[in-house]
């Protein structure tokens, strides 16, 4: 195999040997775990952990929490019983069953609930779980089912003694923490210990379990704290399910190990609740997808977001109209990020202007993703192999670095596939300029090859959605490609309700300077109800496929 040769990238900076906010660490490497009992120690009765169902706990508090049910779990799982689902929307209650699983140094399998039934069966299956955490109400609510493997939330409060709280009272304000560590035996984890296994989104395709380790996640929460500053003063938003691991590290882990505090609402797309959270609390950080912020545009007050001094939109390309009128109406631009579930999951980001330290070098530039986070490095070949790329030009874009998953459960096949010599790919078409941002040009799978030529779908998708004269950034029309006997491909286009006639949207996007090639033909636009988003707010291009092939394959002609 020809190595891979790096197009310049600064220098990463020097990363902490410890998590930040975790306090010293004389073996030289705080675990997660570690990390977490001692931020909590370091909180007191400084507000940790909020929600919007109304709890309200201190470090303290929240440490004592995750105590009682680490005792109650360690009596009903079974010894054997390594990886345990869990099945619930964020909260302080989720919160509080991950970590007392991770003390335990169970594999807390979080598992997607806005997916189909078949899809939660097949994960199950995959991650061989017995038991999996949730509560029949919020089965009832997602209408899914667990059968026989639900284990109660609700019920094991029931299971919880007054000794169960004391002891975990005592452990959690008396021991001293040298003692405490060993008595939970935080001081047997290791970093290369799996942490978690974290379905994709299955926005293309079939979920793959992505197996995370200990230092795999903690790297990220380093990156974070160290580009955001993060301090007692910050409190984040946590809206992101902890399924996706934008918000199992964004939003769950990293103000839980650093000194942030966190408040959890179950809905990402409840703007107004989402809004009267953030006001309550003087949110500072708000982790969000484009779709969300998109709902925020439309209900929440202006002044509910007066707090934010940092916004991000992943998960996803942001446009460059979100931006605009999101800055317009709360007076803070969103930055961008970038990453992937197997780099567990930020790869570069953008520093928001509040965040930036005076002096030091330019860390955003506007259309980029930004620059590889510490410890990350970037990589451009071609898309067909492994020949490095000059700096500017346009090819398959690879990361390395601690964030790198260990492979696909169970399948080393298609780890191999995407992993090589400790280079992940992402399957990314990008280009890096001379000061190391990254620009993502396209997906590999939103490409169509017409007449030869590779032609990108998100610029005639932003260039249609525009032309329909979307607002806000709504999404009213996404492009895919379909087979075709005669050119390779063909663009389709399936767009919500419109006046416009499809020859008029054809002549508007040539005035806007779209090459014949990249034009639709007024045959290939049909209409649907709606267009699909997953829970982790990403286009369901699973969707865009089967619905693309289904409307114009039968005959040609939208059915």
């Amino acid at each position: 195999m020809q190595p891979l040769t790096a197009a310049p990238t600064p220098p990463p900076k020097a990363e902490a040997p410890t998590l930040l906010g975790a306090g010293p660490d004389p073996a030289g490497v705080a675990t997660l775990p570690r990390a977490l009992v001692r931020a909590c120690r370091l909180a007191g009765g400084r507000m940790k952990v909020a929600d919007s169902l109304g709890t309200r706990l201190s470090g303290r508090a929240f440490l004592i929490r995750i105590l009682c049910a680490k005792r109650v779990l360690e009596r009903v799982l079974a010894p054997d019983e390594q990886r345990v689902g869990v099945m619930l929307p964020p909260t302080a209650a989720a919160a509080i069953v991950n970590a007392a699983l991770v003390l335990m140094g169970r594999v807390a399998v979080n598992l997607n609930y806005t997916t189909s039934q078949q899809i939660l069966d097949l994960s199950i299956e995959r991650a061989g779980l017995r038991r999996v955490l949730s509560s029949p109400a919020f089965l009832a609510r997602v209408k899914l089912s667990l059968g026989e493997r639900l284990l109660d939330a609700t019920e094991l409060k029931s299971r919880l003694t007054r000794y169960d709280t004391l002891v975990s009272a005592a452990q959690a304000t008396c021991l001293p923490l040298g003692i405490l560590e060993r008595t939970l035996g935080l001081d047997r984890l290791r970093a290369d210990d799996v942490l978690t296994v974290i379905f994709t989104s299955g926005s293309t395709g079939d979920p793959k379990g992505v197996v995370l380790s200990e230092e795999n996640v903690a790297s990220n929460v380093r990156a974070i704290g160290q580009i955001l500053h993060v301090s007692s003063a910050d409190v984040a938003l946590g809206v992101l399910p902890f399924f996706h691991s934008y918000g199992y590290t964004a939003t769950f882990w990293t103000p839980l190990v650093l000194d942030a505090g966190v408040v959890f609402h179950t809905n990402p797309l409840d703007a107004q609740a989402i809004g009267g959270l953030a006001r309550e609390h003087h949110a500072t950080i708000l982790m969000a997808t484009p779709t969300f912020l998109r709902t925020y545009l439309r209900r929440t007050p202006a002044e509910d977001f007066s707090t934010l001094e940092a916004v991000f939109g992943s998960a996803e390309k942001m446009p460059r109209e979100v931006s605009d009128a999101f800055e317009a109406k709360f007076g803070i631009r969103p930055s961008e990020a970038y990453g992937a579930t197997e780099m567990s999951p930020l790869i570069a980001a953008n520093i928001p202007p509040a965040r930036h330290v005076p002096g030091s070098p330019a860390d955003a530039r506007e259309g980029t993703v930004g620059r590889p986070i510490p410890g990350c490095r970037a990589r451009i070949t071609a898309r067909d192999g492994f020949e490095p790329l000059p700096v500017g030009q346009e090819g398959m874009l690879w990361i390395t670095g601690p964030n790198v998953m260990q492979g696909y459960l169970d399948r080393p096949d298609l780890t191999a596939h995407v992993i090589h010599d400790g280079w992940y790919c992402t399957g990314d078409i990008a280009k890096l300029d001379d000061d190391g941002f990254i620009t993502i040009t396209g997906r590999e799978s939103r490409f169509s090859k017409i007449g030869g030529e590779m032609v990108p779908h998100l610029p005639i998708e932003e260039a249609v959605n525009a032309e329909l004269g979307s607002g806000e950034g709504e999404l009213m029309a996404v492009v895919a490609g379909v087979p075709d006997a005669r050119k390779g491909e063909r663009l389709v286009v399936l767009h919500l309700e419109t006046g416009r006639d499809p020859h008029e949207i054809c002549r508007g996007l040539a005035a806007r300077g779209l090459p014949n090639l990249w034009i639709p033909t007024p045959d290939s636009f049909a209409e649907v109800e709606a267009i699909p988003v997953l829970g982790s707010g990403k286009l369901d291009l699973q969707w865009l496929s089967t619905e693309a092939r289904r409307r114009f394959l039968a005959g040609g002609e939208p059915s």
